[in-house]
């Protein structure tokens, strides 16, 4: 079987950011396969998205762009303290573009499982200013996590970015990677 098409680097002719994810979001419509494993199809989402955002018109110097998926804690290590939907879920590193990456977080803690414990799209302008990041990349410098909630509410993974600069996403971005998220979520049935 031959590999799924992508509009090649820096042939996504937009002009602005929201042309752009417009023009983006077909293309990962069409690379994912529902009767393909997830993993295969998040691998490919990543390595789209990791490409296409470090070419214009976004041009942004990405290091890191990927999945996190949601997984039961171990009984052992189980966070009382966090509300009971929470206690028993952390996120598992998935497919992703970049530097070895953190393997598990719990819902809750840094970037990831705050906005998988919130169900809510975070955009963090400076990650120095972030109370609790974790920095499995200490060259990140912002960050945008978008969680991917299933149909039926529950949470079963983030979109993790990590750019290199100070403010490196916006709301643009963050209606664009939503679209995305949701895209995905629509395909593969989430």
């Amino acid at each position: 079987m031959s590999p799924p098409t992508v509009p090649a680097a820096g042939t996504l002719s937009a002009t602005s950011k929201p042309a752009f994810y417009a023009a983006l979001t077909p293309s990962v419509r069409a690379l994912l396969d529902p009767s393909l494993p997830q993993t295969a199809n998040l691998a490919n989402v990543s390595s789209a998205l990791f490409y296409a955002l470090r070419d214009p018109p976004v041009s942004r110097p990405i290091n890191w762009l990927g999945f996190y998926l949601t997984a039961p804690l171990p009984a052992s290590t189980s966070n009382t303290a966090a509300p009971a939907q929470q206690q028993q879920q952390q996120l598992v590193l998935g497919p992703f573009q970049g530097r070895v990456a953190c393997t598990t977080i719990r819902f809750g803690r840094g970037v990831c499982g705050t906005a998988a414990a919130r169900r809510e799209t975070v955009v963090v302008e400076d990650v120095e200013k972030f109370p609790g990041h974790i920095a499995c990349d200490s060259e990140s410098r912002s960050e945008i996590v978008v969680p991917i909630v299933g149909r039926g509410g529950e949470v079963f993974g983030v979109l993790d970015v990590d750019c290199l600069v100070v403010g490196g996403f916006d709301e643009e971005d963050r209606v664009g990677m939503e679209a995305i998220v949701k895209i995905v979520v629509e395909v593969l049935g989430l």
